[in-house]
C-alpha cells in the first residue's frame, strides 16, 4: 500500500499531514528535547517540523518503506533516517527524550509491540505520543471517499476499525504498554481543495488502503465510485476539515 513514490504520498496525504505536524508536536510537548525519534516517518512531514524546532541533529527517524526512506534522506540530509519497523527499533533502551508516531499506529502490524518498542527506546520520564485520523468517527480526511465506497459496497472493509482510529483507543493502547499520565485530545486541520478533480486525483495513485481499494475495482466500478464522491463535493471547490485523535504518555 505504501510502495509508491514519495510524491504520490505527498499529494495524497501530505497535504493533511504537513499542517497536522505542528499541532501534534505541540501536544507532545516538543520544545527543547535533545533527541526525538520519529517512528514511521514516511517522506518526512513530521521530520521537517521536528528539525525546525530542535535542529536536525536532535532528530532520528525510522520508516519501513524503502522509497520513503530514500525520499526522507534526500529531503533531510542532516537527519539520521533508517529503514526499520516500529516493532523492531534498532536502538538501545532509553536513548530518546521522546518517541512520536504520526499517522502510523493503525498501520503497525502489531500496535502493542510497536508502542512497547517506542517506550523501550525512550528514557524514563520521556514522552511517547501518537496520532491517528478519526476514521472511526467519520471525521478523517478520507471519510468522503469511504462513505461513497460503502454506498457502492456495504461490506467494504474501510479504515474505521484500525488501531487508534476511534475515540479513546489510542489512550487505551498507551495504557496497555504501561505508560503513565496518559491523556488524549483531538487535533484538526483544514485543507482547501480548488476542485473535485484536485481532491480526487491522488486517490488514483494507489496509496494506502483507499488507493488500493480503488485500484482493485474494475473500470465501471471506479467510474461509479468517482461519481458518488463527486455528488457530495461542492462544484466550486471546498475547504475540508479533518480531525485526528492524539494520545501521549510518560515512560
Amino acid at each position: 500500500m505504501f510502495d509508491v513514490a514519495a510524491e504520490a504520498y505527498d499529494a495524497y496525504m501530505g497535504r493533511y499531514s504537513i499542517p497536522l505536524a505542528p499541532q501534534f508536536c505541540d501536544f507532545a510537548g516538543i520544545v527543547e528535547q535533545e533527541s526525538v525519534l520519529d517512528v514511521g516517518c514516511g517522506p518526512g512531514a513530521l521530520i521537517a517540523e521536528l528539525a525546525a524546532r530542535l535542529g536536525p541533529s536532535a532528530v532520528t527517524a525510522v520508516e519501513p518503506s524503502p522509497a520513503f526512506v530514500k525520499a526522507a534522506q534526500q529531503r533531510h540530509r542532516e537527519v539520521d533516517v533508517r529503514q526499520a519497523s516500529a516493532e523492531q527499533l534498532p536502538f538501545p533502551d532509553g536513548v530518546f527524550d521522546a518517541s512520536l508516531a504520526q499517522l502510523v499506529v493503525h498501520f503497525m502490524s502489531d500496535p502493542i509491540a510497536g508502542l512497547t518498542e517506542m517506550a523501550r527506546v525512550t528514557r524514563r520520564g520521556g514522552i511517547v505520543a501518537a496520532c491517528v485520523w478519526d476514521h472511526g468517527g467519520g471525521e478523517g480526511p478520507l471519510s468522503r471517499f469511504w462513505d461513497a465506497a460503502r454506498h457502492l459496497d456495504p461490506d467494504v472493509r474501510d479504515e474505521s476499525q484500525l488501531a487508534g482510529a476511534r475515540q479513546g483507543h489510542l489512550e487505551e493502547l498507551l495504557e496497555q504498554v504501561g505508560l503513565r499520565v496518559v491523556d488524549e485530545t483531538v487535533l484538526s486541520v483544514s485543507v482547501e481543495h480548488a476542485s473535485f478533480d484536485e481532491w480526487w486525483h491522488p486517490f488514483t495513485f494507489g496509496v494506502g488502503p483507499a488507493g488500493a481499494y480503488l485500484a482493485a475495482l474494475d473500470e465501471d466500478q471506479q467510474t461509479r465510485l468517482r461519481e458518488l464522491c463527486q455528488e457530495t463535493f461542492p462544484a466550486e471547490g471546498a475547504t475540508l476539515t479533518a480531525r485526528a485523535w492524539a494520545a501521549r504518555g510518560v515512560v
